[in-house]
């Protein structure tokens, strides 16, 4: 394959040359175009995970493929808010729109899965609305201990400009946040909006009730080929009264390294989630 312009009409985004894609691109690529895939593809652990023979999805595989770089960025856009509440569900059983959900890895770059990372999701409504006043469509959790997260949500409405989109913050303890979005494949947008990006398709099939999308993200965290744990400690070694393993609620107060600081989220605190290190957590005062 030597270009990807069927999944856009359009060069790569990032400028790559074409000839030398990855194997997590072709992939998306050829499921967003319902291509049948190379038998040489589908015998390699990628990120893009495909159906199985069986309509069933294959096995979760926390790999990496052949040398993909980190999930790339995108723009924040004008309606995230801070202090989502921690959850997996954005919907009730009175929610209206088609029943969406989505799961995943967070990887490092040693393909190495990564715990107790951040991800902060909001999106529209199926009006193509975002609540700007509430927490509708908004929310955020952490990975587990092998890096897997799930959202339970819809699929969200079109407004104006822009094709069906989630957005993500998501950051690794003590690392800083990537902001980008996810797309799904076989929107007729995808080809005019001017922020979509191939390599944020998740891969989508209709299931009885609504639809399952995968994704896995990469962060640029450096790994080594063991993977190591850190222990849980009681004390806080910047200084002051942030100690990990401490619950904080919504408002509460610490201290460290000489700074007040102010809790926007409700959490378990961990090592590695010292308040200079994950504002999505922690204001300073």
């Amino acid at each position: 394959m030597d270009d990807d312009r069927g999944t856009t009409g359009r060069p790569p985004a990032d400028g790559a040359d074409p000839r030398h894609l990855s194997r997590k691109t072709v992939l998306r690529a050829a499921l967003a175009a319902g291509v049948a895939l190379p038998a040489a593809l589908m015998g390699v652990p990628a990120l893009a995970r495909t159906v199985g023979p069986d309509g069933g999805p294959l096995d979760l595989t926390p790999e990496c493929d052949d040398g993909d770089d980190p999930t790339p960025p995108q723009m924040e856009g004008p309606y995230f808010k801070p202090n989502s509440p921690r959850r997996t569900s954005l919907v009730d059983a009175g929610t209206p729109g088609t029943r969406l959900t989505v799961t995943g890895y967070v990887f490092g770059l040693a393909c190495q899965p990564l715990g107790n990372v951040l991800l902060d999701f909001w999106q529209a409504d199926v009006n193509g609305v975002y609540d700007n006043t509430g927490f509708r469509f908004r929310g955020h959790q952490f990975t587990d201990a092998g890096g897997a997260f799930t959202l339970t949500t819809i699929v969200p409405g079109l407004y104006p400009g822009r094709t069906r989109h989630l957005h993500v913050k998501v950051q690794a303890p003590g690392r800083p946040v990537l902001t980008t979005q996810l797309y799904f494949p076989g929107e007729p947008r995808n080809n005019t909006d001017s922020l979509f990006d191939p390599r944020l398709l998740m891969v989508v099939r209709n299931v009885t009730g609504g639809r399952e999308a995968t994704f896995d993200f990469v962060l640029n965290v450096t790994q080594t080929g063991t993977t190591t744990r850190t222990s849980t400690t009681t004390s806080s070694p910047g200084g002051g009264t942030w100690a990990a393993g401490t619950s904080y609620a919504i408002g509460a107060r610490v201290t460290y390294g000489g700074t007040g600081y102010s809790c926007l989220q409700a959490h378990l605190a961990q090592p590695g989630w010292e308040p200079p290190n994950v504002p999505a957590l922690w204001r300073a005062e």
